[in-house]
């Protein structure tokens, strides 16, 4: 471990024992086993909305004593250890977190949690500072991916429609990715792989007009939308469906067509309801 505060996770480094040697399991990428996947989103639902209700304290980057987190009444009955931690860091696919360890903290504390501190790479709806947290995107700095595309569902499209773009719906961002999951380029989060519709995104022309972009360490593209909340249909370049062929139903920001009759418009199971309420009802918005 370093002890000058340099990350740790994301495939940068590993701290402690992999998820092979702490379990005794077979390899393989994060999100799979049930215990992996309920800690996941047990650390999840605390990091990115929780961390305030449960008293522990988020410095300026996101990040929470380990200690503290392990403590959370859901953490603490699954009895979750450092090395279980360090493994999700490293290996889940869609990398939601990043480990390191506070500051001045001793090498030979790689499986103290009081020596670690964990953050939730995006997805808050806890009011944090982007700036700290996040990678500026901007027409200076010449680092505008060539694409930004946000999946959504056939059942989510009416009310984005309606609403004039996409909404954060409860969170601090809207959520993007530079690219397909599963493609050439290593996109690993930022969409989900059952995403029915892909609207593609013109950040260019959303930076002239004043949007704020950022990128997360995970690579995940994050935006505000304009002073009401609202990334306007203005920006969508072009957009069709990922699967099932709709045609292109806008095109330079302008609208080409609605989905077509009859079009199986349900809610993908686990993903809310367009108007409902809690973390999962996110319209427009899908849980990364």
């Amino acid at each position: 471990m370093k002890a000058d505060g340099s990350k740790i996770g994301n495939g940068r480094q590993s701290l402690g024992k992999t998820r092979d040697e702490a379990s005794g399991k077979q390899g393989g990428r994060g999100g799979r086993g049930g215990r992996e996947v309920q800690t996941s989103k047990a650390l999840s639902k605390l990091l990115r909305h929780q961390a305030e209700n449960a008293g522990i304290q988020l410095d300026a980057e996101g990040y929470a004593p380990l200690d503290k987190v392990l403590s959370w009444p859901p953490l603490k009955s699954l009895k979750v250890t450092v090395e279980e931690v360090q493994s999700i860091v490293t290996t889940n696919d869609k990398q939601r977190f990043s480990l390191k360890p506070k500051p001045g903290a001793s090498s030979s504390h790689g499986c103290d949690a009081a020596e670690l501190l964990i953050r939730a790479n995006q997805g808050h709806s806890l009011k944090l500072d982007s700036a700290s947290l996040l990678e500026p995107v901007t027409l200076a700095a010449g680092n505008v991916p060539p694409c930004v595309l946000h999946g959504t569902y056939f059942a989510f499209w009416p009310a984005i429609e309606a609403a004039g773009g996409l909404k954060p719906m409860g969170r601090n961002h809207i959520h993007c990715a530079t690219g397909m999951p599963g493609s050439e380029g290593g996109v690993v989060s930022g969409m989900r792989n059952d995403a029915q519709l892909i609207v593609e995104i013109d950040a260019e022309a959303s930076l002239q007009a004043g949007v704020e972009w950022w990128r997360s360490d995970n690579g995940v593209l994050l935006t505000q939308g304009n002073e009401q909340g609202i990334l306007s249909t203005a920006f969508f370049k072009r957009v069709t469906g990922r699967r099932l062929d709709v045609g292109v139903l806008w095109e330079e920001g302008v609208k080409e067509a609605d989905l077509p009759q009859g079009i199986n418009a349900t809610v993908p199971r686990g993903k809310g309801r367009p108007h409902g309420r809690g973390e999962r009802s996110r319209s427009g918005q899908q849980e990364e």
